[in-house]
């Protein structure tokens, strides 16, 4: 019996031997070279080079020029096995490793390097890197900075040692420094540090006064050394964000504060018996700051321009052209580009009266590529015709400015021509028209009367009457009326200051809709969303209702117009309460609570509605 349970365990064991050796052959053979980090100068470093799921021999490398050879390769294996629903698979790595010493600050290359596994050869590709050079100060002299510490070099990094502020700091860095109002810059907020950080902690977040911003996710790590300004730092990205000018001008911009504890060493005992204790060095990092040119949009600013810049494109469908009344239909218009793309205004679209219209629906799809923002925004206008008949839907227009080509584009969108044949649906009243219309067409020819004997001769004529000049005074008042109203629509189509002045207060409770949407959200994208959609409503109704151009919604601006146009201190404060908490929000990496956004929202809408109490002008 025992015999017998030996032999199965042999047997079990000889499969498993076998299915491991299927597998490796199945699996994939790869040689590659790992490339070198944080490469200084006058440094040892290590080039690897890989061999997976196979054994090799006769590996063949080539020196890299300018740089030492010390010693290697010395090799390492690691192998792990897996047993998952009766399936055995494995991965297996050989690394081959060769250590250098650095040569002169510049860019080198890996030559190829070649292995045989079962009589066929594998090759790397040739790989660049760099060197970056020692600390200036540390060059030719032996010192390790102007600050005796060295990012290299644990030894320098004792704790009787102040931390400078060459040390530790933070700046912005942006993409670039001169742009038109609108223009999108990207900002990176980088720390750099010669020494280990212990804790870390934002004291006050960055301040991009006077523009919208867009946030990148990042995931900060200390992970990349850097050569600036003659010395050499470890970083780490905290921050990236795409910020868009409201305004032009110059405009400055600061990192934030931070607290920082650092990790310097402090050396106890002495002798065979000395050993080296890491300490943590409170610090506080003041903010850099970035100055940016902002150049204002050229003047003047075609009719129809809502402030999208970029490169875009624009298209409109319609969903028939063919309709019934009381039939419900939708137009769209896309737009599509790079650029401010999530701050673009819907285009007014001149439905014909007889239309019952909806407010439009906003889609925006939108995504950070590289240093700017490309995507589409789908607006979609639904219509119900009321009446039959041929309608036209006038053409409209969609206008934007290409930094690019520092000018205005004007992208048409046709008109289009729409059928509509009465519906199954439609009201009784106009049957009952139909019908009335039917019985006084019998009417006008009547049945000659007879026998009658009371007809009189009139000798008067009908032009000295009362009436008749009853009908002409008439006339011209009505001709009177008629002029003076066509005038009044005239001048009023001509307002567009007014016109927004008088949609106000309906356009911006319309948008803080479109915020509640985004309220109840758990995660920080909605509540991102949340945000945004409070502060377009905020400064698009501030902008309407007193006329401020875009170029001027700041903080300051908004504080002094308000004051002018006699509104109270109370109400001032709400409307700058509000833009500051989403200003907060939005720069905060997490989402808040669904309390807090709620309360916003009513604060926003406490604010309009004591706004439209106050008359738009002084």
């Amino acid at each position: 019996m025992k015999s017998t349970q030996g032999y199965k365990r042999v047997f079990a064991f000889a499969l498993s031997v076998i299915a491991f050796s299927v597998v490796t052959l199945w699996a994939d053979v790869k040689f590659s070279v790992l490339p070198p980090r944080n490469v200084i100068e006058g440094n040892k470093f290590n080039v690897t080079f890989r061999l997976e799921n196979a054994e090799g021999n006769g590996l063949k490398v080539s020196e890299i020029n300018g740089c030492t050879f010390l010693y290697g390769p010395s090799t390492s294996t690691q192998q792990s096995y897996q047993y998952v629903n009766g399936r055995t698979t494995s991965q297996k790595t050989v690394d081959y490793s060769f250590v250098y010493k650095a040569g002169a600050a510049g860019e080198y290359t890996i030559p190829s390097a070649s292995i045989q596994v079962d009589g066929k050869t594998y090759k790397t590709e040739p790989l660049t890197f760099k060197v970056i050079p020692t600390d200036s100060s540390a060059q030719d002299s032996g010192n390790t900075g102007q600050s005796g510490v060295r990012v290299d070099d644990a030894s320098t990094h004792t704790a009787d040692k102040a931390v400078g502020k060459e040390d530790v700091f933070v700046r912005i860095i942006p993409s670039r420094t001169t742009v038109y109002e609108e223009e999108p810059i990207e900002c990176v907020i980088k720390l750099y540090t010669k020494y280990q950080i212990g804790s870390f902690m934002s004291v006050s977040q960055p301040n991009f006064d006077g523009c919208l911003i867009d946030e990148i996710a990042v995931q900060p790590a200390l992970n990349e050394i850097e050569h600036y300004n003659g010395q050499n730092y470890m970083t780490a990205v905290l921050k990236k964000v795409l910020v868009f000018p409201q305004k032009s001008g110059k405009l400055t911009f600061n990192s934030g504060k931070y607290d920082i504890s650092v990790v310097q060493y402090e050396r106890v005992g002495g002798g065979f018996f000395s050993t080296n204790i890491p300490v943590e060095k409170e610090i506080h990092v003041a903010p850099g700051d970035l100055t940016v040119n902002v150049t204002p949009l050229p003047e003047p600013q075609p009719e129809g321009f809502t402030g999208a810049v970029g490169q875009f494109t624009a298209e409109s469908r319609i969903s028939s052209e063919a309709l019934r009344t009381n039939e419900a239909a939708s137009m769209t218009i896309t737009i599509s580009g790079t650029g401010n793309i999530r701050y673009i205004k819907a285009p007014e679209v001149d439905f014909p009266a007889d239309f019952e219209q909806y407010s439009p629906r906003t889609d925006i799809d939108a995504n950070v590529v590289g240093n700017n923002v490309r995507g589409k925004v789908t607006v979609e206008y639904t219509f119900v015709p009321q009446t039959p008949g041929d309608y036209t839907i006038p053409p409209t227009e969609f206008v934007y400015f290409d930094p690019a080509k520092k000018e205005y584009v004007t992208i048409p969108l046709p008109e289009r021509n729409i059928k509509v044949a009465k519906g199954v649906g439609t009201s009784t009243s106009n049957v009952q028209v139909e019908q009335k219309d039917i019985k006084a067409a019998v009417t006008d020819i009547l049945h000659i009367k007879q026998n009658v004997n009371d007809l009189k001769t009139s000798r008067s004529l009908y032009v000295h009457s009362m009436g008749y000049w009853s009908i002409w005074i008439l006339l011209v008042v009505m001709l009177g009326g008629t002029i003076f109203y066509t005038r009044k629509i005239t001048k009023r189509n001509a307002d567009v200051a007014g016109r927004r002045l008088a949609k106000a207060g309906k356009v911006g409770k319309k948008r803080l809709k479109q915020a509640q949407a985004y309220l109840n959200g758990d995660d920080a994208k909605s509540a991102d969303k949340f945000y945004e959609e409070v502060l377009k409503a905020m400064w698009g109704y501030i902008g309407d209702k007193f006329r401020l151009p875009s170029s001027q919604l700041t903080r300051q601006n908004i504080s002094t117009s308000l004051s002018s146009h006699n509104v109270s201190e109370e109400t001032i404060g709400q409307v700058v309460r509000v833009l500051d908490e989403c200003e907060m929000a939005r720069y905060t990496p997490s989402s808040t609570s669904v309390e807090a956004r709620r309360d916003v929202l009513e604060q926003a809408q406490q604010a309009i509605d004591s706004l439209e109490k106050t008359k738009s002008s002084k």
